[in-house]
C-alpha cells in the first residue's frame, strides 16, 4: 500500500552499538517521514518485545507508513524478520550501518542518565555479536552513517564496501 503522499513505504533498519548515534540520526534525518519502532520505548518489564515490535511494524506498514526500527539489530537473526516483513508489504528496506567504535560508544553511554544508560557489559556483548549488513541479507540498500564532526551525520552507500560473511 502506498504511503499517504503516494510513495511506496520504506523500512529503515538501524544497525549499530548502543550510543553509536542511531537515535540522534533518526531524530535528525528520518523523523517525520518514518514511524519510529524501538524496543527502548517499551516498558522495561514488557514481555515478548520482539513480537510487539513486529506487530507495530506490521500495523504501520499496513497503514502505508514508512518505518524506522531503532534498535541495535546486531545480526541477521534480528534484522532478517524485519527485512522479510518489509518486503511482504512491498517496502524498500535499507540498512543504516553505524560502524562500531567501542571506545566512543562506551564514553557516550557513560554520559547517559537513568534508563538510557546501558551497562558496559551490554555494549561489549553487542559488539561481540555485531555484524555488517550486506545486500545478500535481503536489504535493497546499505548505507554507512558516521558523525560529520559538526553535530550531524554523513551518509554514504556502503554496499560496495561490504563483503559477505563478515559476521
Amino acid at each position: 500500500m502506498p504511503c499517504p503522499d503516494g510513495t511506496e513505504p520504506a523500512v529503515a533498519v538501524l544497525v549499530g552499538l548502543q550510543a553509536s548515534g542511531k537515535s540522534s540520526f533518526y531524530e535528525q534525518c528520518l523523523a517525520g517521514r518514518y514511524a519510529l519502532v524501538s524496543k527502548d520505548l517499551f516498558p522495561r518489564a514488557a514481555r515478548n518485545k520482539q513480537g510487539r515490535q513486529m506487530r507495530l511494524m506490521e500495523a504501520a506498514l499496513a497503514a502505508g507508513q514508512s518505518v524506522a526500527v531503532d534498535n541495535t539489530n546486531p545480526s541477521p537473526r534480528e534484522w532478517g524478520p524485519l527485512v522479510a516483513l518489509g518486503h511482504a508489504h512491498g517496502a524498500t528496506v535499507t540498512a543504516y550501518w553505524f560502524p562500531p567504535d567501542i571506545g566512543d560508544s562506551l564514553r557516550r553511554n557513560a554520559e547517559r542518565e537513568g534508563r538510557s544508560r546501558v551497562p558496559d557489559v551490554g555494549v561489549r556483548a553487542t559488539f561481540a555479536r555485531l555484524c555488517k549488513p550486506v545486500l545478500s541479507d535481503g536489504f535493497d540498500a546499505v548505507r554507512e552513517v558516521r558523525f560529520d564532526g559538526h553535530g550531524g551525520f554523513e551518509v554514504r552507500d556502503a554496499a560496495a564496501d561490504l563483503l559477505p560473511g563478515e559476521c
